[in-house]
């Protein structure tokens, strides 16, 4: 009959993942024609725990081109965003949680600029990012332990499988097979 043993480790406790497209409005240095690129660069975020949610805060830089004075000149405005996003991750049930739990929160997908669009001499844009976040905490495994014990294998010298085989070839007799006629 086996017996049971409890393994205290780390596990993923919590996962998911969600998109977010979230709004923001530049005022450029110069009065905007037509809009010509945006890109993000400088993603940097970090998760911890906020009572029974995830709180994700993180920044990026945002550039725009855009062509002004009748599409005769061009510039790049840079504008750096902030976020904050709150989050419910739901947990595996597990009665043996401890409260040391981690959170680890990764980019799916990169922000990128979804939508730019020019209104009122300003430019507005939609940022749209991935995120994944998984919860880490103690919890116990529960494992089935067989009470019978393995069976030891011999070990041989070479010297004693040198004689072995000195035996087996001294036992074997070549002329076994006599032909009828």
């Amino acid at each position: 009959m086996a017996s049971y043993r409890e393994i205290v480790t780390k596990a993923v406790i919590g996962k998911g993942k969600k998109e977010f497209t979230n709004h923001y409005t530049m005022v450029p240095e110069q009065i905007p024609t037509t809009i010509l690129g945006c890109w993000v660069i400088n993603h940097n975020f970090t998760g911890k725990l906020q009572e029974e949610k995830i709180l994700v805060t993180g920044t990026c830089d945002v550039n725009i081109w855009y062509s002004y004075d009748n599409d005769t000149k061009t510039v790049v405005s840079k504008q750096t965003i902030n976020y904050e996003e709150l989050l419910q991750v739901s947990r595996k049930k597990d009665k043996n949680l401890t409260t040391n739990e981690e959170v680890i929160v990764r980019s799916l997908k990169q922000p990128v600029c979804s939508k730019v669009d020019i209104k009122d001499n300003k430019i507005e844009y939609d940022i749209t990012k991935e995120l994944g976040i998984e919860i880490v905490g103690d919890t116990k495994v529960r494992i089935s332990v067989d009470d019978e014990e393995d069976e030891w294998d011999i070990i041989m010298d070479e010297t004693d499988e040198e004689k072995i085989m000195h035996e087996i070839d001294e036992t074997v007799k070549e002329d076994f097979i006599k032909e009828e006629k």
